[in-house]
């Protein structure tokens, strides 16, 4: 059972499950462990965070005595990173909260995460080699906005500019693995794990020639082979780097494998691909593909997800299912068509249904002129209206439809 107590109270034994408060002032790289040293005990009453939230399941509770010569299993201690600041882990507790309340936390996640990435990818460029405790505040505070609303921050991660693609495409890319992970049942160690792996897949890009890299046209046969090398430049400089795990490495090297063997750098087919390489290989594509880029504008989010569906041989089949599940059949930001004749954005999914996201309408196909914006929850009882299908924003004009539901809009 978890409970809630004053860091002041914390004391040996007790099993820390997460710590409240900013990551800066945290003093640990990873949670989750039994308190069993004085050194951080002292540290975590020393950081400022105000409290923390412990399982009396796996430790003491706050009303208990400390255990004479309190240890701890060798596996679940865990040292103190001086350097690297603290990641605020994802609490089981932590209630879903609505699309509008999570949307600011969620574009200041991404602010502090594009800095932090460009900042570390620029080191790349250098040749230097990647600490992947850098990374792990990055990873955690990604994880702590998806367990509050999922589609709040993969939402913002989709709205890039063509000059920071790169940077921002690897942060979102570690959102997308880590709502899939969890959405296909893995724990949140291996949720983290999978969302590490989605932000240093493509940084083997940062070996790349800034001119291919940022061409914004297509690509020659010559350049594109150089780009095709980015897998084995970004293994090479994850090999070298402090305690990257294999599963990082794996990802960065096949994520572009196809479910059919002919992919690169090693046409591996079927199960020889790794299951995160399987997922980083849809999570990478589905953002590419509705982000602006360099050489071409975005596709629409339920728009990129039939085309996917259509390219038979290139993602496990199973995993992109769930992929869709994760993200929603009708993402947010999808222009819909009601049965009703109106016109609707979609702003945030019901878990419950996935066919029932809520809606903001604002035009009649009818009259063909702009209506009232009404906000429809169309999962909620006694609403009459149901999605009738999915509208290219193009064919209407619609350029800018990101304004009904991001509020920094």
């Amino acid at each position: 059972m978890l409970k809630k107590i004053p860091t002041s109270e914390a004391k040996l034994g007790m099993f820390l499950q997460s710590l409240e408060g900013s990551w800066l002032s945290h003093p640990f790289w990873k949670t989750r462990f039994v308190l069993a040293d004085e050194a951080d005990l002292a540290a975590l009453k020393a950081s400022g965070v105000p409290a923390v939230w412990i399982d009396v399941s796996k430790g003491c509770d706050a009303d208990a005595p400390v255990p004479a010569g309190a240890a701890a299993p060798a596996e679940a201690v865990v040292a103190i990173a001086s350097t690297a600041p603290t990641p605020v882990a994802v609490r089981e507790c932590e209630p879903r909260v609505g699309f509008e309340e999570e949307v600011g936390r969620a574009a200041e996640v991404l602010h502090r995460s594009r800095q932090a990435v460009t900042a570390l990818f620029n080191e790349a460029r250098l040749g230097k080699a990647i600490d992947t405790e850098v990374c792990l505040p990055i990873v955690e505070e990604v994880a702590s906005s998806l367990a509050r609303n999922p589609s709040a921050f993969i939402s913002l991660a989709r709205l890039k500019t063509r000059d920071d693609y790169t940077y921002m495409h690897s942060v979102a890319v570690c959102g997308l693995m880590v709502a899939l992970a969890r959405h296909m049942g893995m724990g949140d160690d291996e949720a983290r794990e999978a969302g590490l792996a989605g932000l240093l897949h493509d940084v083997g890009k940062m070996q790349m020639p800034l001119d291919v890299l940022n061409k914004p046209g297509a690509l020659t046969d010559a350049e594109f082979s150089v780009m095709r090398s980015h897998p084995e430049r970004g293994w090479e400089l994850l090999k070298e780097g402090a305690k990257v795990p294999a599963a990082a490495l794996d990802v960065c090297l096949h994520h572009h494998e196809k479910i059919d063997g002919t992919g690169y750098p090693h046409k591996l087919a079927g199960e020889q691909i790794s299951l995160l390489a399987r997922m980083g290989a849809v999570c990478d594509v589905y953002d590419a593909i509705t982000s602006t880029r360099p050489y071409k504008n975005a596709w629409d989010p339920a728009g990129s997800l039939q085309r996917m569906a259509q390219w038979k041989g290139q993602f496990d089949p199973a995993i992109f299912q769930a992929f869709v599940k994760s993200v929603g059949i009708y993402p947010t930001g999808t222009l819909v068509r009601l049965q009703s004749g109106r016109l609707g954005v979609v702003v945030d999914q019901n878990p419950a249904s996935l066919v029932a996201p809520r809606v903001k309408v604002f035009f009649s196909t009818k009259s063909n002129m702009p209506i009232p914006v009404q906000l429809l929850d169309l999962a909620a009882p006694g609403t009459p209206d149901r999605i009738a299908g999915r509208e290219p924003p193009e064919s209407w004009g619609f350029n800018h439809l990101e304004e009904f539901w991001n509020p920094k809009k």
